[in-house]
């Protein structure tokens, strides 16, 4: 390795293109990914060559979103079947550079539980990413979704909350003002964000934590601004006329982030403060991000040896089994 020597990095939001599922993505969801789509099709040689270049030993992969979370139920079963099928084709090619979350049909969600479980136990992926809406609708909070948070407790596996494009009302009250101009405002630069923090919220508000206490929750980007935000939410939601709720420790206790696509010195602090560094995976969201600069920042960061361990691979051999 040219970064980082004698220290393994493990990146685990990186992302991959399945014919199988983006035959089926349409409106701007089929534009996405366009200006990566070659890398993101491409998962052997170059890749690993890119990975050497930047010092990562080992890519967590992921389909890109939406992946199945727009299809009916019929089709995603499918699909996600075909695509976790071929994941792990792809991992067995290079299984000491690739591992895997798998594609779930979320519109069924008992066949997605049932996925779930074959993609761990017979595939050897490590959990699931779940990207955005089901149908571009319903948030993973809601109760008919339940048996996949009960299926990856059973399976002490990790469910990934991904950001997908926007639901097209909150796009067109919020941001299409500027979407033309600046359309990285309606992804990466808010609405990616803006949902995905939500669905977060959600899943806390939701009591679902509470009837699954051992699931583990990922989310990417540096926790969507929710370590920031968990001091104010916390107070918000038990001032009087609330229901109530241990917002702060529920968070902190379920919820893992990672640093995808967000190499901030200032706001890992924040993170590392409020959650404690155990709960911090190292991610470069690539290609939409090039995999240079986060193995970079890492050296360069001033935290001590034992804590960049944590971040770099330990917490993910940890939580993954890697």
């Amino acid at each position: 390795m040219t970064i980082l020597k004698d220290q393994r990095v493990i990146a685990i939001e990186e992302h991959y293109y399945d014919d199988n599922v983006t035959a089926h993505f349409e409106g701007l969801d089929a534009r996405t990914g366009g200006f990566v789509r070659e890398n993101l099709e491409e998962v052997g040689e170059a890749r690993i060559r890119s990975m050497d270049e930047a010092g990562i030993d080992v890519q967590v992969l992921s389909h890109g979103a939406p992946s199945t979370q727009k299809m009916d139920a019929e089709t995603g079963v499918k699909v996600a079947t075909l695509a976790n099928d071929g994941l792990a084709e792809l991992i067995s090619a290079h299984p000491d550079r690739f591992a895997g979350f798998a594609a779930l049909p979320t519109a069924d969600p008992k066949a997605a539980a049932d996925e779930l479980e074959r993609a761990v136990n017979k595939l050897g992926l490590k959990g699931a990413m779940i990207h955005g809406l089901t149908g571009g609708e319903h948030f993973f909070d809601k109760k008919q979704f339940w048996p996949i948070y009960e299926r990856a407790q059973a399976l002490d596996v990790p469910l990934y909350i991904h950001p997908a494009n926007p639901h097209p009302a909150v796009v067109d009250a919020y941001l299409k003002d500027y979407a033309e101009a600046f359309p990285g405002i309606v992804n990466a630069g808010w609405g990616f964000t803006m949902e995905t923090a939500t669905a977060g919220i959600r899943i806390v508000l939701s009591g679902v934590l509470d009837e699954y206490p051992d699931v583990k929750i990922i989310l990417g980007h540096l926790g969507e601004t929710l370590p920031f935000l968990l001091w104010r939410i916390d107070m918000a939601v038990n001032r009087p006329g609330n229901d109530g709720v241990a917002f702060r420790d529920a968070f902190c206790s379920h919820f893992y982030i990672t640093t995808s696509g967000f190499f901030a010195d200032p706001a890992l602090l924040c993170c590392i403060q409020e959650m404690g560094v155990d709960r911090i995976l190292f991610a470069i969201d690539y290609p939409f991000v090039s995999n240079e600069p986060g193995p970079a920042w890492m050296e360069r960061l001033m935290l001590n040896a034992d804590d960049k361990a944590k971040i770099l691979h330990s917490n993910a051999e940890k939580m993954l089994g890697l």
